[in-house]
């Protein structure tokens, strides 16, 4: 018997809207939509080294290594490398890689990006320091090319890892502004640039011609949206499908939401305190009680810094700003890295004791200051800030805050506009020499070292036995180096840790993503899975 004509209209009907829904989910699957909490300021590979620019890069540009989720070191526009002499290193490259606009990949491009990378006008942090060691390029072969250094360097490969390969074809006169564009942005990785907007989106589309494989997504828009609770409400509503730094106050309710999963790994990021020591006298942001300007700088005393590291309730940060989303920190790098110094503990809060110390560096009624910070760049930033700020009136040092939005707070911090900052580092290479060199390494175009020191800090010291650490190549002895400067560094207060973040992102159901100890947020990460 045949159906009724209503039931065989409905049946017809939801037959059709069956097939029109399998036929929009493989196309709904092509599109990504991501979003990250910290600004994008540059598509320009080498003008700054800060996580979201790094992110974004990755995606147009390809590295000689790279690191996977857990920060071992992997091949990539590399095949292998060998230490050929003490001081001479030799890559081989991957055969038949095509830049974006289809043009070979050779040696040469690498022997260019070598040459620019310590050389980008008004990079305000750039990436000279992984380059720092090289003294000559010699190109073999369009498929081999050797890099020749002062002294044996045995963290070259390492340092590949930060550095992005750009085309001489390409990069020839291109300057920053030209990446921006998009004119410039002619790379060999999985996506091809499509359109960018600083500070608020980046788009591209698949490069079907990626040595690595067709890429998963069609297209990618990867927006910046620095709001914590807009970037909650954006994957809650749908209209985007991950974010990273998800509030610690909004992860309960994003764990219980059927249509999301929350995925999460120990960071590498530390965030810390960096006081300006540019300056020997009239401190910026600083003054006595009256505020009356000081003649010289306190932040050159190591008393004064010791009484300030003294002066925080790690714990209390952890616990309660944090929310329990991070670990209080006395080193830049997690229990179980390479380098880390099991002897060094995080300070424990000593009110009187950090009393004592700034009554012995000529401040017994304490001073005052501003502590600057970010407020739109780490997990509650600008909320760590006014507890650290309350915990430093209480010894004496009348602390209030300014909270930037992290594009206006980099460049000042940068230009070395703020007395006190608090800031975040993320150690991406696993191992120490990568914050001795970028943000404890004094200052120098020369050197290329402190390329990340807004600080300014400068040890002599510390300098030269991270330099000897990087010439052993002996692994455990240059272990050993490496926590001897650790301890050296945190012994003098370069820079005042408190806590290591635990990253963690709220993904659509029906997506796989691999979460990365680096924090980095990339669509090669996410993979359409099972509904």
């Amino acid at each position: 018997m045949s159906p009724a004509p209503s039931r065989l209209k409905t049946a017809l009907l939801l037959g059709a809207a069956t097939l029109a829904m399998l036929a929009a989910t493989p196309l709904a699957a092509q599109n990504l939509t991501i979003a990250i909490g910290g600004s994008v300021t540059s598509l320009d590979p080498h003008f700054y080294n800060a996580s979201p620019n790094n992110s974004v890069s990755a995606h147009f540009f390809d590295k000689l290594t790279e690191f996977d989720a857990s920060t071992r070191l992997q091949p990539q526009l590399a095949l292998s490398w060998t230490a050929v002499a003490p001081t001479v290193w030799e890559f081989k490259l991957r055969p038949n890689v095509q830049w974006h606009d289809g043009k070979p990949f050779t040696a040469d491009d690498v022997a260019f990006t070598i040459e620019r990378t310590p050389n980008v006008p008004n990079s305000p942090g750039g990436f000279g320091g992984f380059v720092r060691a090289i003294q000559r390029t010699e190109i073999v072969d369009p498929l081999t090319i050797r890099f020749h250094t002062a002294a044996p360097y045995p963290l070259l490969p390492t340092d590949f890892a930060s550095v992005a390969i750009i085309s001489r074809h390409a990069g020839t006169g291109a300057a920053t502004e030209d990446y921006n564009s998009g004119k410039a942005v002619v790379g060999t990785g999985p996506y091809r640039f499509s359109a960018y907007a600083p500070g608020t989106r980046t788009q591209m589309t698949r490069n079907d011609n990626y040595w690595g494989g067709k890429p998963s997504w069609a297209t990618v828009d990867f927006r910046v949206i620095s709001s914590p609770p807009a970037r909650t409400a954006a994957i809650l509503s749908g209209d985007v499908d991950i974010i990273d730094t998800v509030p610690s106050s909004d992860i309960p309710q994003l764990g219980r939401e059927s249509r999301l999963q929350l995925t999460q790994i120990q960071g590498l990021r530390l965030i810390y305190l960096s006081p300006d020591r540019s300056r020997a006298d009239n401190p910026i942001d600083v003054t006595d009680n009256t505020g009356k300007p000081l003649a010289s700088n306190p932040f050159n005393d190591v008393r004064v810094r010791r009484a300030l590291t003294m002066g925080i309730a790690r714990d209390g940060l952890a616990e309660r700003v944090m929310e329990n989303t991070a670990k209080p920190a006395g080193q830049w790098l997690p229990p179980g890295t390479y380098s880390y110094n099991d002897s060094i503990q995080p300070p424990r809060l000593d009110i009187e004791g950090a009393k004592k110390l700034l009554a012995e560096a000529g401040f017994p009624q304490g001073f005052r200051m501003v502590l600057s910070t970010p407020n739109d760049r780490y997990p509650n930033d600008s909320k760590t800030a006014q507890a650290v700020a309350q915990m430093w009136t209480r010894i004496g040092v009348q602390t209030t805050v300014q909270a930037l939005p992290w594009s206006t707070f980099s460049a000042r911090a940068n230009r070395q506009e703020f007395g006190m900052r608090l800031t975040g580092w993320g150690s991406i290479t696993g191992e120490a020499s990568y914050a001795l060199v970028n943000i404890m390494g004094t200052y120098s175009t020369e050197t290329r070292m402190g390329a990340n020191n807004s600080g300014r800090y400068s040890n002599p010291e510390l300098d030269a036995l991270t330099a000897k650490a990087l010439g052993t190549l002996d692994d455990a002895e240059r272990e050993k180096l490496l926590q001897q400067a650790v301890k050296l560094a945190i012994d003098d207060v370069a820079i005042i840790p408190l806590h290591q973040l635990v990253n963690t992102w709220a993904v659509r159901k029906g997506l796989v993503h691999d979460p990365r100890m680096d924090e980095r947020t990339r669509a090669m990460d996410v993979k359409p899975g099972q509904s």
